[in-house]
């Protein structure tokens, strides 16, 4: 299944029985930027600021005075929901003088946030693995043109007497048939090794 992020910061706003609900929200890499992302985009004045957030296996909710389980999961529904991750979302409440109860709330936070994640710009999540490879001077320029080509990203490049060392993110679907060609396309010259976590 493919999962997606947002390319940029997306909004959405709606009324429900005279109450304004309006959601924001944005890619995120880490914890302590969700909460970052909470603070600089929350409204004091309002009645209710909500949030979720969801990076990989980790996410955390908040209510911000809703009664429990009514804003802030429903927010983080929409976000599974929705096939996101590294994601965001803030719901903000101005109080319109009309109670909606639990299952109105559930649905106005979890509707809007959804909502707002629909049709937000979105990209897709590429799994990667860390490659490391060793490329003779010969091969050089072909090579890493050929690299760029392929959709691999060089983070970091050393030069040694017989040419250059490079660590690559590459998709981790197809990285194998990648390190195949790599070693076809230097006549068998070329070194290149799949890094382990901990490596």
């Amino acid at each position: 299944m493919t999962v997606y992020t947002l390319s940029g910061v997306a909004r959405w706003e709606e009324e429900v029985k005279r109450s304004r609900f309006l959601a924001i929200a944005a890619a995120v890499r880490q914890p302590e930027e969700a909460l970052a992302f909470f603070e600089a985009h929350r409204v004091p004045e309002a009645t209710h600021n909500c949030w979720a957030f969801q990076i990989g296996d980790t996410y955390r909710f908040n209510d911000d005075g809703e009664p429990g389980g009514t804003a802030g999961r429903p927010i983080l529904q929409a976000i599974q929901g929705q096939q996101c991750d590294q994601v965001a979302v803030l719901v903000i409440r101005w109080f319109g003088g009309v109670k909606l109860g639990t299952g109105g709330l559930v649905r106005a936070y979890g509707g809007c946030a959804a909502q707002c994640l629909r049709q937000a710009q979105k990209q897709p999540i590429i799994e990667t693995v860390d490659i490391v490879c060793h490329c003779p001077f010969a091969d050089l320029d072909r090579i890493k043109a050929r690299l760029m080509d392929q959709a691999a990203q060089i983070v970091g490049e050393e030069f040694d007497a017989s040419g250059v060392t490079w660590q690559l993110k590459v998709a981790r679907e197809g990285h194998e048939a990648f390190m195949d060609r790599f070693i076809d396309q230097t006549s068998g010259q070329g070194r290149i090794n799949l890094l382990q976590s901990g490596d």
